[in-house]
């Protein structure tokens, strides 16, 4: 296939462009703002190939895509491209309204007229992959089962109600007019290229400092894990055998309260980088809680990983401790993201 990728520079969009160069033979377009997550550097097994075009655009411009999709005529469509910090939605909504919601209704409405041109089988082949994730759902209490393909919607940040917006708006736009769409909701990612605003390299890069930790709340709070890689796979065995109008909820079962996350990453780094001041864990700072803080997220995969016959995936161990290593061989790498402005973001108040 020849597939459109958006956000192909960001943490999970280069784990996908990373698996369709390494695991398969599709062509690839990668499609990427450049915002300051952005990392040119996780994709350079796909530069310079045959098989590979980086674009530099706004999804949200209408006109950059409609010349884009003319020019690449793509086969399938995987839309990755998103605002996804939620202490970012809080302190300012409107780049997620603007690239969350108004860059879905712009790609869905370009690849809805490129998708009629098309020839019978082309329209019949062709697919648009809309990744979200499972914070559209809510928050879960302490007993409650976790979420599934039929959980009702109900975000609670400006974040979450953006990527629900965009979900609906990708189902509406099968319904309404046939566009063959896909949805899938995953858990928290973690992985190799994370920007370091996100709670596992925040973790990892103030431990190995000896800055405070910062921890919202007792930390009780809880999140589903899956390496950004075995997602990766996922998402393209979604692309590749996945049912258009249907939905897939993606997890690994990996539930880890916030404490027991930053507590591993500390006891990872103290096994390898022994601190003479004692163990990590001493860094850890309890602070205030962020509004409307969601207690709980799980996803149960049962249905996804039968339909789309996908592999077991990585215990939190395993890919936790993949993870660590990758960060202690790669300083260099965010430790540029600090000369280029993003320094303010590796001291956030809270981590998730």
């Amino acid at each position: 296939m020849r597939i459109l990728v958006t956000g192909g520079c960001g943490f999970i969009g280069s784990a996908v462009i990373r698996h369709l160069f390494s695991r398969t033979a599709h062509d690839v377009v990668t499609v990427d703002k450049m915002t300051y997550a952005a990392s040119p550097e996780a994709i350079a097994m796909a530069q310079g190939s045959e098989r590979h075009r980086l674009v530099v655009a706004d999804i949200a411009d209408i006109g950059a895509m409609r010349d884009l999709f003319a020019s690449v005529r793509p086969e399938a469509v995987m839309h990755l491209a998103a605002e996804t910090h939620v202490d970012r939605s809080i302190e300012g909504p409107g780049p997620f309204i603007q690239t969350n919601v108004v860059g879905t209704l712009t790609l869905l409405e370009v690849a809805r007229e490129h998708w009629r041109a098309l020839d019978e089988a082309g329209r019949a082949a062709f697919r648009f992959h809309h990744i979200s994730t499972d914070e559209v759902f809510g928050a879960l209490g302490p007993l409650d089962p976790p979420f599934t393909e039929a959980t009702p919607y109900d975000p609670r940040s400006p974040y979450s109600a953006s990527k629900a917006a965009s979900d609906h708006l990708v189902r509406a736009w099968r319904h309404t007019y046939g566009l063959p769409t896909i949805v899938s909701n995953t858990a928290n990612n973690y992985g190799p290229w994370q920007f370091p605003e996100k709670l596992i390299p925040l973790v990892l890069i103030a431990a190995l400092e000896g800055r405070p930790i910062p921890l919202y709340g007792d930390g009780s709070n809880q999140r589903d894990w899956i390496h950004v890689e075995d997602h990766a796979a996922a998402l393209v065995a979604v692309l590749e055998r996945g049912r258009p109008g249907a939905t897939y909820a993606i997890g690994a079962r990996q539930p880890r309260s916030n404490r027991e996350v930053v507590e591993a990453v500390c006891a990872a780094l103290d096994r390898r980088l022994p601190d003479p001041a004692g163990p990590r864990r001493r860094l850890i700072s309890f602070v205030a809680d962020r509004p409307g803080h969601d207690f709980r997220y799980e996803i149960d995969p049962s249905f996804a990983m039968e339909a789309l016959r996908l592999e077991p995936m990585r215990d939190f161990e395993t890919g936790l401790s993949e993870t660590v290593d990758w960060y202690l061989a790669n300083r260099a790498w965010w430790e540029r993201l600090r000369e280029r402005g993003a320094g303010e973001r590796l001291g956030l108040k809270g981590a998730a």
